[in-house]
């Protein structure tokens, strides 16, 4: 048993809609523990350092704006696996390609909003805690 803890961050449009009791009632059902949750709105400072990675791209300004537009709710989910698991349930990036059932199948309206955040790897949960949880 690999008992993991992964990042989650219910996007502002996922708040904006109403999604925060589904979503997190997905992750509970699959038996996955919160050890930490809140809303906050995040500071242009953090948006930028959680997303350094597409710092040179050309969406970078548009996708802190976006992250920054209102309220999220960040959480630090634990439990067997956690981090593919949680990957499973959210779905691909790309909601026209995410699989039937998944989280961004479901609610995501087109790739630059789609509804949540999921750390993609051990090394990626533990610096976004960090940034978001210390």
């Amino acid at each position: 048993m690999k008992l993991e803890r992964s990042f989650v961050m219910i996007k502002p449009d996922g708040v904006k809609r109403g999604l925060i009791g589904e979503i997190i009632n997905r992750f509970e059902r699959k038996g996955y523990i919160i050890k930490d949750l809140k809303m906050m709105t995040i500071p242009e400072t953090l948006a930028e350092k959680h997303y350094q990675e597409h710092q040179q791209k050309p969406f970078f300004n548009e996708l802190i704006q976006y992250i920054t537009s209102g309220p999220v709710v960040a959480m630090i989910l634990e439990g067997e696996n956690c981090i593919s698991g949680v990957r499973t349930i959210v779905g691909s990036t790309d909601p026209t390609k995410a699989a039937p059932g998944t989280i961004r199948a479901d609610y995501a309206t087109n790739i630059r909003y789609n509804v949540i955040h999921a750390s993609d790897s051990p090394e990626s949960a533990q610096r976004e805690i960090d940034l978001f949880f210390k």
